[in-house]
């Protein structure tokens, strides 16, 4: 009983001193690869007319990048975005105010660029899609977000959307 009673009474300081011996995310170069979209944003469509507005910001000790964003329309959504270290992977949890949900579950970031991809996602007709998003830095107040999908196993894409986030000065 004394050794239940020890174990117990000790359990904490050794659960402190793992997490303690853990690296911050904010310390890893991996985990910051996304940072270039943290900001505020207007956001435009290819025909210059707003498309709405966005806010990306850093939570939990900068391990994730949270995205709040309104579309001129109405419509809203948040994106989570994490490296996952186990996968060694990027994924975005994707949700709106429409009951919407997309995982974007193969995230890499290639070529100064940050590129998300879903899994295969069935559709009513016996076949799927995939979808894909590229961000990619113009410069330090200009994000290119590129939406494409493809019905094919990724041979031919599709441009769902090209919008450009413009800082907020």
């Amino acid at each position: 009983m004394k050794q239940v009673l020890l174990i117990l009474c000790l359990f904490p300081f050794f659960t402190f001193a793992q997490n303690a011996q853990r690296p911050r995310c904010a310390d890893q170069p991996v985990y910051r690869q996304f940072d270039f979209w943290v900001g505020e944003w207007d956001v435009f469509a290819t025909n210059g007319q707003q498309a709405g507005t966005s806010k990306v910001e850093r939570l939990l000790d900068s391990c994730v990048l949270l995205e709040n964003w309104q579309s001129a329309g109405g419509s809203s959504g948040k994106s989570f975005n994490a490296y996952n270290g186990a996968k060694a992977k990027w994924q975005q949890y994707w949700v709106d105010n429409s009951g919407g949900v997309t995982e974007y579950l193969n995230g890499r970031f290639e070529n100064g660029s940050m590129i998300m991809q879903t899994e295969k996602i069935p559709l009513p007709n016996q076949s799927f899609r995939i979808m894909r998003m590229t961000f990619t830095p113009l410069s330090k107040d200009k994000v290119r977000q590129h939406g494409e999908s493809s019905t094919d196993g990724g041979q031919s894409w599709k441009t769902d959307f090209d919008l450009e986030y413009r800082r907020k000065q």
